[in-house]
């Protein structure tokens, strides 16, 4: 198509000072039509709520400031990152930012200085600037409308000042940037390892709306058929945006051998009947708290007897790390328990060059050939959350009341393995929960997405009718 180009250069600038984001392809703005276009609106308040983080957010600033008396601490959102050329992803703000601030905007900066907090926000422009109208990152009538400082402060309880006015911190006082200062980040990851309970209701939220997203993908299982990965993929996104931010992780649609590979996300392939799919996705909520729930499914919706065999052992592990999970056992009790399983069902079938106990002593680990990976992982914020802690609390340590972290043992042969029989080649299994660690054991936030084999037949049968 053809669009006027601008005739000369432009130099207009930000409220910030900054050159506007505009493109060479823009159509050039004459002073007439920038002047006509800096009047004649009208005041229109967003109707921002108190958010229900703003006390959680003020304790946690407390104790984070509590970690370094008489310092100034600086957690900055961040800003966009560039996808191709002159287009963005969207945007979602550093996880630490949002935790101790609630705030979710953009280019802005959480500054606690001895234990006071301000929140240097980027806030929409005013109508009688040139970003209003032609700024494609900040400009109201191509972004959207930005809240005002004002509304920032009265949604999170905290002081708000323009991002302009964030000072240079050249002065003698002790600063501490989380993107730079590795002890800031260690407390600040320690201190999200125990989650209240507001955090725990945010978890279970995407929890549930993962289900519906699992649900959601059986449900429309003969376009699966005919198109492939990419229809679950694209079918579970769209519940993940409907009732959530995102998704929390690129999902992973591991079809036939596909699912031998840990992190297959390119999710191209086919879907075919007499194979396994592996699906590992999780529902991001609007409060930015994800889920990471991990099912294999009979793409036949009946499992083979060798698949439910193996399943079922995948199966068993998963239960017994589940189990290891209460209050002051290590982190790495539910890891332990479910090697124990899978060791003794590989030495039965006949795979390991060593007895179960030989392959699982921390020397050998020859089991691993067919595991892989470690069991389990914090969750909260993050999928991989707070591993920024000191290793000695995670992974070294215990587990304690609060902590919510994933179970997720899996089996995995290799399409070119030539050390298992070939009927066992090409076949990936795994079985995810997100495990909340209780005042007496755990409870399973996931529940909901059956586990058993025949559970999941079941399951299947009915959602397809």
């Amino acid at each position: 198509m053809n669009e006027e180009h601008p005739t000369e250069t432009d130099v207009a600038t930000s409220e910030t000072g900054e050159p506007l984001a505009t493109e060479s392809h823009d159509p050039a703005v004459p002073a007439a039509y920038a002047a006509f276009m800096r009047t004649g609106w009208g005041e229109r308040e967003l109707d921002v709520p108190r958010h229900p983080i703003t006390e959680h957010a003020a304790r946690r600033r407390a104790a984070l400031a509590a970690a370094f008396p008489g310092e100034r601490l600086v957690l900055p959102a961040g800003t966009f990152k560039v996808r191709a050329n002159d287009t963005d992803y969207r945007f979602r703000p550093d996880t630490a930012h949002t935790y101790f601030s609630g705030n979710q905007t953009s280019d802005a900066v959480l500054v606690i200085d001895d234990g006071e907090a301000v929140l240097y926000a980027r806030p929409r422009s005013e109508r009688d600037t040139d970003e209003f109208f032609r700024d494609r990152q900040y400009g109201e009538l191509w972004a959207g409308r930005r809240p005002s400082g004002r509304e920032i402060s009265d949604s999170l309880g905290i002081e708000v000042r323009h991002v302009q006015d964030l000072p240079s911190f050249d002065d003698d006082r002790k600063t501490r940037d989380i993107t730079t200062d590795e002890d800031l980040a260690r407390v600040a990851d320690e201190l999200r390892l125990v989650k209240d309970e507001w955090e725990v209701a945010e978890l279970q939220e995407a929890c549930d709306i993962t289900t519906l997203g699992f649900e959601d993908s059986v449900r429309e299982w003969d376009r699966v058929l005919e198109h492939g990965e990419r229809w679950i993929e694209g079918t579970f996104f769209r519940r993940a945006r409907a009732m959530g931010n995102d998704i929390g992780y690129d999902s992973i649609v591991g079809g036939g051998a596909h699912a031998t590979t840990l992190h297959w996300i390119d999710n191209t392939g086919p879907i075919t009947p007499g194979e396994l799919v592996l699906l590992d996705m999780g529902v991001e909520g609007r409060n930015l708290y994800t889920a990471d729930v991990t099912r294999t499914l009979p793409v036949d919706g009946r499992f083979t007897p060798v698949q439910r065999d193996l399943y079922d052992l995948v199966h068993a592990a998963q239960q017994a790390g589940i189990d290891a999970v209460r209050p002051g056992v290590p982190f790495l009790a539910a890891h332990n328990a479910a090697m124990e399983i899978l060791a003794h069902g590989l030495a039965d079938l006949g795979l390991l060059p060593v007895s179960a106990q030989e392959a699982l002593d921390p020397e050998s680990k020859v089991y691993a050939r067919w595991t892989l990976h470690g069991t389990s992982h914090m969750l909260g914020m993050d999928v991989h959350d707070c591993g920024r802690s000191s290793v000695d609390i995670y992974p070294k340590g215990d587990l304690a009341e609060g902590m919510v972290l994933t179970v997720e043992p899996g089996l995995y042969f290799q399409e070119d393995d030539l050390l298992v029989p070939e009927e066992l080649r090409g076949i990936g299994i795994r079985i995810e929960d997100d495990i909340l660690v209780t005042a007496d054991g755990s409870q399973n936030l996931s529940a909901a997405l059956p586990r058993t084999s025949a559970e999941v037949e079941e399951w299947m049968g009915r959602l397809r009718g």
